[in-house]
């Protein structure tokens, strides 16, 4: 394209990560879904789980920092995902396999809401992860036995969709449970969306989210205040507006699901496509998706299913020359690595090949992590404390 000024691929496509999760903060997110204090008769309870609930529980207790007195509370987030609090307890547990700490959270947070009135709220703050960190097995399950269960559904690439399924039957605590407890106090339940769909139910395996057409729930309130879709529209802003010449973003969905390999095959035909034809986009232009991909473990390396997915789509892109790409987890943690995901560009498999490192053998025993580790490419974050779920974007250059 004429008059083109090209970016800098690493630091375009980092920026539309970070935009994406700025549109995911809980410091901004929450506050505006938050009732006024003084039109609560009795007592206010927070409760909560996620790898976004501590985040969360921060923002409530900045936004209701005159009220604090009246609050008291729990949430349960993932090891190293904690924020300091004031009055709202945070405990840490293991995700995606449940621990001890889990379970023991669970407890004391199905204890927290029983005995209440009418005149009382609950405020329940659910996000992604909150299922694994919420057990509480039902009468005749194991700890150990719903370990082993989450374990075996990772390792063949279940989506969440099937594993929360799973989880539901063998919990005491989830599929509306806890909001049962609650009665017949105010249940209002805040929560931050990393399922394809956005289904309240689904999110943290919905814990206090009941049946819809049951009249003993009327009282309970179920709103989505962050989601994939937000993510990415808050990407494409800052797409159109990164530089000189205008780079087209196209969103192709917020709930892409699949096997990451085969994802990126696909992916990398629209790209071509782009690139060569320009369709369905002219250059410069950047793909965006959300969702969640699943790899099904058949080798014996490291990483997650967004690095997965980058390996595999540089080796389906084989150095198509302007074609660049970052995917990543919006909670910091791809699989149960310490990056968040990675980055390739045009020179990736170039780069690789002069550390001899081989792509193909690297996909085939799923060491994504291996890979990009060894050209420097991982994308490390640490914990966001906020969780959309996957985040890509690709950007194809004229």
């Amino acid at each position: 394209m004429a008059g083109y000024v090209a970016v800098n691929p690493r630091q375009f496509l980092r920026s539309l990560f970070d935009a994406a999760l700025a549109a995911a903060n809980p410091s901004l997110c929450v506050p505006p879904h938050l009732p006024d204090p003084a039109t609560i008769k009795g007592r206010i309870v927070v409760i909560g789980a996620g790898k976004a609930a501590a985040a969360m529980a921060q923002a409530v207790e900045i936004a209701w920092r005159n009220d604090l007195h009246r609050v008291t509370g729990l949430v349960v987030t993932r090891y190293g995902h904690g924020v300091p609090t004031r009055k709202i307890e945070v405990v840490e547990a293991a995700h995606p396999v449940p621990d001890a700490a889990g379970q023991a959270a669970a407890r004391r947070i199905l204890a927290a809401v029983q005995g209440l009135t009418a005149d009382d709220l609950v405020l329940a703050l659910m996000s992604g992860g909150g299922s694994a960190l919420l057990a509480l097995p039902v009468p005749g399950v194991t700890l150990a036995e719903k370990q082993a269960a989450t374990r075996e559904l990772l390792k063949n690439g279940a989506s969440i969709h099937e594993i929360n399924a799973v989880r539901k039957r063998m919990s005491a605590i989830k599929g509306g449970k806890l909001a049962a407890a609650a009665l017949p106090a105010r249940v209002l339940t805040l929560a931050i969306s990393d399922v394809p769909g956005d289904d309240p139910a689904v999110i943290a395996s919905g814990p206090t989210v009941p049946a819809p057409d049951e009249p003993a729930y009327a009282r309970c309130e179920t709103r989505v205040i962050a989601t994939a879709r937000d993510a990415l529209h808050a990407a494409a802003a800052f797409a159109r507006q990164a530089g000189p010449v205008n780079i087209t973003p196209l969103i192709l969905g917020d709930r892409i699901e699949g096997e990451a390999r085969e994802v990126a095959k696909v992916l990398a035909g629209i790209a071509l496509s782009c690139k060569q034809h320009g369709l369905p986009l002219q250059p410069p232009c950047v793909l965006l998706s959300g969702g969640e991909t699943t790899v099904t473990v058949r080798g014996t390396g490291r990483g997650g299913r967004n690095a997965e997915f980058l390996l595999a789509l540089a080796v389906a892109l084989n150095s198509a020359p302007g074609i660049h790409a970052i995917a990543c987890d919006t909670d910091g943690i791809d699989g149960s690595e310490d990056n968040a995901g990675a980055i390739i560009t045009s020179d990736t498999l170039a780069r690789a090949v002069a550390r001899g490192v081989d792509a193909s053998a690297r996909l085939m025993d799923n060491d994504a992590y291996g890979f990009f580790a060894a050209l420097d490419d991982l994308v490390v974050t640490g914990p966001t404390r906020t969780n959309v779920n996957d985040f890509r974007a690709i950007l194809i250059e004229p």
